[in-house]
């Protein structure tokens, strides 16, 4: 059974999958688009989305209360690898999407790699 058991497993141990969701995830969030394989790219969807919503919710709530956009960075640092993309996750990205209720990435099928045949996809921030 596989009961609250999230995620996939990408044929990697925890700690490689961990490193390469992060450095996915900040890629993303660095290049506003990445192209990988279609399999990468559902496992780390999610996280990025969360991330952002996460950043939306830390700048409506600093309005009213600034320790709360603090505590929203400090988690948003705690998932990503670089403070400089912390900074524009903030300040560029999460402003880009206030009024948009989710739904902030797209994925689009680019083809089969060469090789293993490995589909490649590309996963990108929607633009408003």
């Amino acid at each position: 059974m596989r009961h609250r058991v999230a995620g996939k497993k990408l044929s990697r141990s925890v700690g490689h999958r961990t490193a390469l969701r992060r450095n996915l995830v900040t890629e993303l969030f660095r290049h506003d688009a990445i192209r990988t394989t279609r399999a990468k790219a559902e496992a780390i969807r999610g996280q990025a989305e969360k991330l952002i919503t996460l950043a939306k919710r830390g700048l409506a709530a600093g309005e009213t209360d600034p320790a709360k956009e603090v505590h929203a960075r400090r988690l948003a640092a705690a998932r990503l690898n670089d403070p400089a993309i912390v900074q524009r996750l903030f300040s560029e990205i999460a402003p880009q999407f206030q009024d948009r209720p989710g739904g902030y990435t797209q994925m689009f099928k680019l083809g089969l790699r060469k090789g293993d045949a490995a589909q490649i996809v590309l996963l990108k921030l929607v633009e408003d």
